[in-house]
C-alpha cells in the first residue's frame, strides 16, 4: 500500500497535529491490551489490510505516539507505545491516546448535526460513587465484562447488526484528590 492508496484526509495534517482516525485509535487501543503489535497482527484482529495497518502505524510512530519494538527473528517489525528512557511501560492507553479520546468527542460534539437523526444522541455521563479500592477493580472489570460482549464485531463485519456503527466507549474510574494537597 502506497500514499497514494490512502484518502486525502488521512494524510492531510496540519503542521504537527495528527489527525483523529478510527484506524490509528484502534491501533493505540490494541497496543495499550496486546504490548507489541505487528501489522500482521493488527490486520488479523481489525480486519483491514496489513499494508492499511503498517501505513498507520508508520503515522503513529511519525507522530511519536508508538515506536518500533525490539524484535528477535528479525523479520516481523512489532511496535509499541511510544517510551522515554527510564519510562515503565505505558499503562494501557497513556496519556496521549486519553488524548485523542477527548478530541474525537469535541469533534462528535461540534457535528453530531451531521448524522443521521436516529444517531443523533450518545450516552454520556459521569457521576461522583464512593468505592473501596476493590470496588473501583471491580467496577471497571463489569465495564469490560460488559463491553467484551461487543468487541468481536470489530474484527468480524459479518457479527454486526446491519445499522450497527463505531462508537467509542471510554470509561476514567479514578479517585478524586483534594484541591489542596494534605
Amino acid at each position: 500500500m502506497t500514499e497514494e492508496d490512502i484518502p486525502a484526509e488521512d494524510i492531510a495534517t496540519p503542521a504537527g497535529a495528527l489527525p483523529e482516525h478510527a484506524v490509528r485509535t484502534a491501533l493505540l487501543d490494541l497496543l495499550a491490551e496486546r504490548g507489541t503489535l505487528t501489522s500482521t497482527e493488527a490486520a488479523a484482529r481489525l480486519g483491514h489490510s496489513s499494508g492499511l495497518c503498517s501505513f498507520h502505524l508508520r503515522q503513529l510512530a511519525r507522530y511519536g505516539l508508538i515506536e518500533e519494538a525490539p524484535t528477535t527473528d528479525g523479520r516481523a517489525r512489532p511496535w509499541r507505545l511510544a517510551q522515554t528512557p527510564g519510562q515503565q511501560p505505558a499503562d494501557g492507553f497513556g496519556e496521549l491516546a486519553r488524548g485523542l479520546e477527548d478530541e474525537s468527542y469535541r469533534r462528535w460534539l461540534a457535528r453530531r448535526a451531521e448524522a443521521p437523526a436516529d444517531w443523533q444522541q450518545d450516552e454520556a455521563f459521569s457521576t461522583v460513587v464512593y468505592l473501596t479500592p476493590d470496588e473501583l477493580t471491580a467496577v471497571g472489570e463489569a465495564v469490560r465484562r460488559l463491553l467484551a460482549h461487543y468487541r468481536g464485531r470489530e474484527a468480524d463485519p459479518a457479527a454486526r447488526p446491519a445499522d450497527a456503527r463505531p462508537v467509542a466507549a471510554v470509561t476514567r474510574l479514578f479517585p478524586l484528590l483534594p484541591n489542596e494537597p494534605a
